[in-house]
């Protein structure tokens, strides 16, 4: 594994932290904008969330979960009923703003997502049916797309998060692109972080375990990185900057990635320039039709 590799992009596991399987947060080297917790939770146990200067969507990869919050003016129960796994459509999902107090139950696999942010916004419960859902590209750059932390879904401070399922095969997070330069009203700064899930596709004779995908990012004038990695279940890349894409789900396999942006613009907006070298790919999406695999929803897709 390449220098820039190690240092931005990390196997399930290497950044456990105080009972979490993965943590990414300020005291990450190189990353301030942005942050996620991953972590299984069994019925006996409960996760807990310091009162921070960091707002948090929290998400239900695999399973139920009930969040106790406490912020100004009170204390509510909020319950999460989740989804089979990341393959079987959205799921409903919980936004807390800056300074709140949580604790977790339940059981299953859990995602919060961070960004830093000054601005208090009030809390609110995004449902699975109220997620936007966006079929994006066509052919074999089919994808589906959760917009349920976006800017046109979600009002927040900071924080941006989408989550992305791509049927075996296809590719995406394509053309490469990026966001590192402030051009107003043409792309944004953002530090992003993607978290993979991989799983056998319908029908596929594999172990959960053989699954994967692939995913690389090259550099942009804004600095310098190279990833090019099989990607697993539980892995995490940190994008600070540069082109990134693809994500391409290998034959036999499907792909899912949960998206965490955020950065020092003063618009909380996702703006994106893609490698020009590329970008004559959108083109010829035109003359295809969307993979009619998509859309994966709990009943379509609820083999797992």
């Amino acid at each position: 594994m390449s220098t820039s590799e190690q240092r931005w992009f990390h196997r399930r596991g290497d950044l456990s932290r105080d009972g979490w399987e993965s943590v990414v947060d300020a005291r990450t080297p190189g990353w301030q904008h942005t942050g996620i917790r991953v972590a299984n939770v069994a019925d006996s146990e409960h996760l807990a969330l310091e009162a921070r200067d960091v707002e948090r969507i929290i998400v239900p990869l695999a399973g139920s979960f009930a969040v106790t919050h406490h912020h100004f003016p009170g204390e509510w129960e909020t319950k999460l009923h989740g989804r089979k796994s990341v393959f079987d459509g959205p799921t409903d999902v919980l936004y807390l703003p800056a300074g709140t107090t949580a604790e977790i139950r339940g059981r299953g696999r859990v995602a919060v997502t961070e960004a830093p942010a000054m601005e208090s916004r009030p809390w609110q419960y995004i449902s699975a049916s109220d997620t936007p859902i966006e079929l994006r590209g066509s052919g074999r750059s089919s994808r589906q797309v959760h917009n349920f932390g976006t800017p046109q879904a979600l009002d927040a401070a900071k924080l941006i998060v989408c989550e992305v399922v791509t049927p075996a095969e296809n590719w995406s997070s394509y053309p490469p692109h990026k966001h590192d330069e402030y051009i107003p009203g043409h792309e944004s700064r953002l530090e992003e972080i993607y978290y993979f899930e991989t799983a056998p596709a319908a029908g596929a004779k594999a172990s959960t375990d053989a699954s994967f995908g692939m995913f690389s990012t090259y550099s942009s004038p804004a600095g310098d990185i190279d990833i090019n990695a099989m990607v697993r279940t539980g892995d995490i890349a940190l994008v600070p900057y540069g082109y990134h894409g693809p994500a391409v789900a290998a034959p036999g396999y499907d792909l899912y990635y949960l998206n965490v942006m955020a950065g020092p613009d003063p618009e909380r907006e996702w703006l994106i320039s893609d490698d020009p070298a590329h970008s004559w790919v959108r083109d010829t999406w035109a003359g295809q039709d969307v993979d009619d695999r998509l859309p994966f929803t709990d009943d379509k897709k609820g083999h797992r």
